[in-house]
């Protein structure tokens, strides 16, 4: 069985991913330091501990398992913290990154998935953003990881590396199964939040900014379904694995909800209310992120099936309903 290493697969997305690789008859090699990741998570093959800046580990895993591709997941991505701290998200991010790149060329793995993000892009208002708009990352988090996809078109040049690259928009839902879902400690995303407030296992949650020039006030943000997001994921692998070119791909549904909207939603799926108070903005936060992904339909045939906001708030609330990995 032919292996993958999967850097962070005991997160939110990475064990989803893990899933699927399965399921798509992969064994898939989790590495992670699980300083955000749980260990129940991971379900689908062997977990390595490990930090990416450590590359005597890497290499010792890479010589252990021989993974055929990677799927680079690993990385710290709240806005908040990156605008406090910037330096530990470029020590992270792209150093962590350059050092698995490396060790990964040298082991001869050179097909490389890697999770980016729609922050690369900034603020554009009124703009439905495709992957020649302008990047203008308004915070380390963005910009780290443009760095790293700049690192890897360089990789490519120099050691062969291909790659494939995600720029995500705001990633919600769980696997319809149950097995994995969304649960961080602290939580700091919108869906769960509001699922958490509407349950009364928090209190009321706070909507950071109301005076931006959108309809309602509040932030607007495109919501794609963990699952099609993954599909994404085994499509580009296979592109890649079938001696297909790299590519740069937006993943979102092209249908923006603003905090507001979503709050609505969790609380008409919940059958509950849910409690907010108003706060002020959030340095780095962006006013409206919005996909356009017919690059990712026209080369990979991707077509997001589960990503409305009622499927995606359901799938999230049978999860959160369960437990998730505390429960």
């Amino acid at each position: 069985m032919q292996k993958v290493l999967v850097t962070g697969g005991a997160g939110y997305i990475g064990s989803h991913a893990c899933k699927a690789l399965a399921a798509a008859g992969y064994l898939p090699v989790t590495y992670d330091n699980l300083s955000t990741g749980w260990a129940e998570a991971v379900r689908f093959g062997p977990l390595e501990r490990g930090d990416l800046t450590d590359r005597a580990r890497l290499d010792a895993v890479f010589a252990r398992h021989a993974p055929v591709a990677v799927m680079h997941f690993a990385a710290l991505s709240q806005v908040g913290e990156a605008m406090r701290e910037p330096a530990l998200y470029w020590r992270n991010n792209l150093c962590g990154s350059l050092t698995l790149a490396e060790a990964a060329a040298a082991a001869g793995c050179r097909d490389f998935v890697f999770s980016s993000t729609c922050a690369v892009y900034g603020d554009h208002d009124g703009v439905t953003l495709d992957e020649a708009t302008h990047q203008a990352p308004l915070n380390a988090y963005g910009a780290s990881k443009r760095a790293v996809e700049d690192m890897l078109r360089d990789m490519g040049a120099t050691h062969g590396l291909r790659t494939v690259i995600f720029r995500y928009f705001n990633v919600a839902g769980a696997d319809t199964d149950g097995d994995v879902g969304e649960w961080h400690m602290p939580e700091t995303h919108l869906v769960p939040l509001a699922l958490a407030a509407a349950a009364g296992d928090r209190g009321a949650l706070t909507i950071h900014g109301t005076d931006y020039p959108t309809p309602d006030g509040t932030c607007i943000r495109d919501y794609v379904h963990v699952s099609d997001l993954v599909d994404a994921h085994l499509s580009g692998l296979a592109r890649l694995r079938s001696g297909g070119g790299g590519g740069v791909f937006n993943l979102g549904t092209g249908q923006g909800f603003s905090v507001r909207e979503v709050i609505e939603e969790a609380g008409r799926v919940t059958g509950r209310p849910v409690p907010v108070t108003e706060g002020p903005r959030r340095d780095g936060d962006c006013t409206r992120l919005v996909s356009g992904s017919a690059q990712a339909a026209t080369d990979l045939g991707w077509t997001p099936e589960r990503s409305d906001l009622e499927t995606m708030i359901g799938d999230a609330w049978r999860w959160y309903r369960g437990g998730g990995y505390a429960g």
